[in-house]
């Protein structure tokens, strides 16, 4: 009778040198940050007196020695501040440690279900059809298909010919938009250092994955602007209300400015709607759910409707107010809202952008 047998279970041992062990700590510290590299020691040397990361051997010295020689850090003006290689490294690993955890749970990359004129070779091939590209012609397939039909004598026919099909990989435009507002950080609670590593690593996906895709980042407070990649991970909440307005409408004038009709706004928020701008000055309203600003956010969403650009929301908070407002917001324009904890954001936001990838039209 057959049966299981177990055996002793030996992990693998962690053959990466004591800088690579530290490292990806001191970078995960260095995003919850901003880029302050002195806070981040002042963290490192904190969890060596809880944990014990240095040994007489390998002292925090030694360590900022190596991250010096290893070009994460470079001297400035200020002090010491992240090289781009270490910006470069914090976008990586922010995909990893979402994507990974992606891969394990199933999720693919996914294409379009449809066949036709496109820029990606899939292992299909099919008859040659007038009208046909001549670099879409499998030569090694229809020479073969010559040989089968008569191997006697070599001669190319039409009806040898045999085409690589494709699958059409539509360009999407994206906006992510991230609230800095003061609540983000309110109660002790760090809700910008996972919307910022969600932003990361998304545009670090869309660049190995879709680099005909294009990311923009618009970050909202009192008032909304765009930022670049570099400047991301140095991101941080300011003592602002909720200006849900201004980021739309930055928002949707980057979009309006794309070629595709392919276009989608990821928010990321966890406050209501509490500020307007209005010429030069503010009208706020801290208690939230104002009847004056809430309209204004629901004829943008339905103005992006119109325009065939969906709107998914993100709600990192656990507030009725909120959950109210984007119950409107996304009837008005057909779009999507999620609620997720802080460990699910990421998982929600890649899924979503495979999902919205996908085209219905016929090519």
């Amino acid at each position: 009778m057959l049966g299981l047998n177990f055996t002793l279970h030996t992990p693998k041992p962690d053959l990466r040198s004591n800088f690579e062990k530290l490292k990806d700590l001191f970078l995960e510290l260095l995003l919850h940050t901003s880029g302050d590299v002195d806070e981040a020691f002042e963290w490192m040397q904190m969890l060596d007196q809880q944990h014990g990361l240095f040994t007489d051997d390998y002292t925090l010295e030694d360590f900022k020695k190596d991250l010096f020689k290893e070009k994460y850090l470079t001297p400035n003006k200020g002090g010491n501040a992240m090289s781009a290689k270490a910006e470069r490294e914090i976008r990586s690993k922010s995909l990893e440690d979402i994507f990974g955890k992606l891969k394990r749970s199933g999720m693919g990359n996914h294409r379009t279900s449809f066949i036709g004129s496109g820029d990606e070779s899939i292992p299909e091939n099919r008859k040659y059809e007038f009208g046909d590209k001549l670099e879409q012609i499998d030569f090694s397939q229809s020479i073969q298909n010559a040989q089968r039909r008569d191997a006697s004598h070599f001669s190319l026919q039409e009806e040898d010919l045999t085409v690589n099909e494709s699958a059409h990989r539509a360009q999407m435009a994206t906006v992510v938009m991230i609230d800095i507002s003061h609540s983000m950080i309110l109660y002790g609670e760090d809700r910008i250092t996972p919307a910022k590593k969600v932003a990361l690593a998304l545009a670090e996906y869309i660049g190995r994955m879709y680099p005909k895709d294009s990311l923009d980042i618009v970050v909202f407070g009192n008032d909304a602007w765009t930022v670049s990649l570099k400047e991301l991970p140095y991101l941080q909440v300011g003592p602002f209300h909720t200006n849900t307005v201004a980021g739309l409408e930055l928002a949707m004038d980057i979009l309006r400015k794309k070629k595709t009709s392919n276009r989608q706004i990821f928010m990321i928020t966890d406050g209501k709607p509490t500020c307007l701008k209005e010429g030069d000055t503010y009208y706020k309203n801290s208690m939230g759910h104002d009847p004056k600003i809430i309209s204004k956010c629901i004829n943008l969403a339905i103005q992006c409707r119109k325009i065939k650009i969906p709107i998914t929301t993100f709600m990192i908070a656990n507030d009725p107010y909120l959950e109210e407002f984007v119950d409107q917001f996304t009837e008005a324009n057909k779009g999507r809202a999620f609620y997720s904890g802080l460990e699910g954001l990421g998982n929600m936001v890649f899924a979503d952008y495979e999902k919205n990838r996908r085209r219905n039209t016929r090519f």
